[in-house]
């Protein structure tokens, strides 16, 4: 259902929705209940309001008897637009000077400019779709890899949507029947069954859990796999960087300890994102440039998702690659996956060494030999810790929805504490209501401006 639209909403709003700079076509979008008649005292051409929606016209835009441009006007009348509203989108030539032009004219004529997302919040606000698919239309314009453009794709549509509101509504029916309880508290009757209830909020906490596992999934695919490359001096973490990047992204050199700082750049393989981390050499130096460097590399490897350990076949033994990946990642915190290189070079002994080694690839990065193993490698390890989208059920990309979610199973949890502690219907109906808070926050049934506020300002400003 459409929630009412405040005042400050019920004006109509300009935006340029298309990006800002010199280019063929430029687009400006307006939306409300005037978008029409003051789209139609600027447009010389069809009269406007006498035509139907989804159409399209040729005509020019006017300063009184100055023509700003030839343009082409798309018209949408509400309910059925993006907004909901009656929208106007104007297409012209991308010059600043023709849209910042046509901009300053129809603000004299009564519109405003729109506010960052202030299109997406007026379809949320008039029930287009819930505050989890709004969100998923930033995360799609955002979207830089197949998964990434999957998963908003699925949440947009309303998947994430709909199996919440499923959960929502199977709490719902117990909920209102413990408040029945408490209508008829004096007569000591109980509507709700304690053992099916229990049965329900343990199937509802499972679902619960699985989404918020599901969030470590959504994070990398939103945000990357960051993969740390590692290493001593010379062995070869800058030309495997090249490689994976298929490009001269780092300085490559025979002296010892060139890379200084961190380099990072990312790639898509088979439509997961990787952000690869390029690293000082770890040795001890007297340079205090390079020191600082191999610091930022030991800090920078306990906050990766993977630890490249890239090694020399020809000046290392098994024993010292183990030592020194202890030594780097105690305890094995991190995910590694040893890289030994150079075996175009090495002897038959030394690459015999290493290739019965777990999880270990032996590559020559110079000559591009085993970097489509490497690749396959890491997609294995990736999906080997469930980081894989490809027929996955519904997955949690936003920080927001999983706080929501940890609060709904903490919610829970005081729940099936209640019950197992014979505890009264209204501290239980309590704690369930703060589930079916928690689970609202999520799809703007129950909302703060502030909240609202806080999501749309990330949008862009056509948008």
């Amino acid at each position: 259902m459409a929630l009412p639209l405040p005042p400050a909403l019920s004006d109509t709003i300009i935006a340029l929705s298309t990006p800002p700079g010199a280019g063929a076509i430029a687009m400006l979008r307006l939306s409300g209940p005037a978008a029409v008649s003051l789209t139609d005292a600027v447009f010389a051409g069809k009269r406007l309001r006498d035509q139907p929606s989804h159409s399209l016209h040729v005509g020019t835009i006017r300063d009184g008897d100055r023509i700003l441009d030839e343009v082409v006007i798309s018209l949408f009348r509400g309910p059925h637009s993006y907004t909901r509203e009656d929208v106007v989108e104007i297409s012209c030539h991308g010059s600043d000077y023709i849209v910042q032009q046509i901009l300053t004219l129809l603000t004299r004529h009564g519109a405003r400019l729109a506010e960052a997302g202030e299109f997406t919040k007026r379809a949320f606000l008039h029930g287009a779709f819930d505050l989890a698919q709004a969100e998923a239309v930033a995360d799609l314009i955002a979207a830089d890899s197949a998964l990434s453009h999957q998963v908003a794709l699925k949440q947009m549509r309303g998947g994430f949507s709909q199996e919440l509101r499923e959960l929502r509504g199977r709490l719902v029916k117990f909920a209102a029947l413990l408040e029945l309880e408490l209508d008829f508290g004096e007569e000591d009757v109980e509507f709700a069954d304690r053992t099916g209830l229990v049965s329900l909020l343990q199937e509802v906490q499972a679902l619960v859990r699985r989404l918020l596992r599901s969030f470590e999934l959504g994070n990398v695919i939103k945000n990357g796999v960051t993969t740390v490359i590692a290493g001593k001096p010379n062995a070869g973490k800058s030309t495997l960087l090249n490689g994976l990047l298929n490009e001269e992204r780092a300085i490559v050199s025979a002296i010892a300890g060139t890379t200084r700082d961190l380099i990072e750049d990312e790639v898509s393989i088979e439509g997961i994102r990787f952000r690869f981390v390029d690293t000082a050499g770890l040795r001890d130096t007297t340079d205090e440039v390079e020191s600082m460097g191999v610091e930022r590399t030991k800090k920078r490897v306990l906050q990766a998702a993977l630890l490249l350990y890239l090694f020399d076949i020809t000046r290392t033994t098994p024993d010292e690659v183990q030592a020194e990946i202890e030594a780097l990642n105690p305890g094995r915190l991190i995910p590694v996956l040893a890289v030994g290189n150079k075996r175009d070079v090495a002897s038959e002994e030394e690459i015999a060494a290493f290739q019965h080694l777990p999880e270990t690839v032996l590559i020559a990065a110079a000559r591009g030999e085993g970097l489509g193993e490497l690749q396959a490698t890491l997609l294995q390890r990736v999906r080997g810790a469930g980081l894989d989208a490809t027929g996955a059920a519904t997955i949690v990309t936003n920080l927001r929805h999983a706080r929501s979610l940890e609060k709904t199973n903490e919610a829970l949890d005081s729940v099936l504490l209640g019950l197992a502690n014979g505890m009264g219907t209204e501290l239980l109906a309590a704690d369930l209501r703060q589930a079916l808070a928690a689970l609202g926050e999520i799809t703007g049934e129950i909302s703060s401006d502030d909240l609202l506020t806080s999501i749309f300002t990330q949008f862009c400003i056509g948008k």
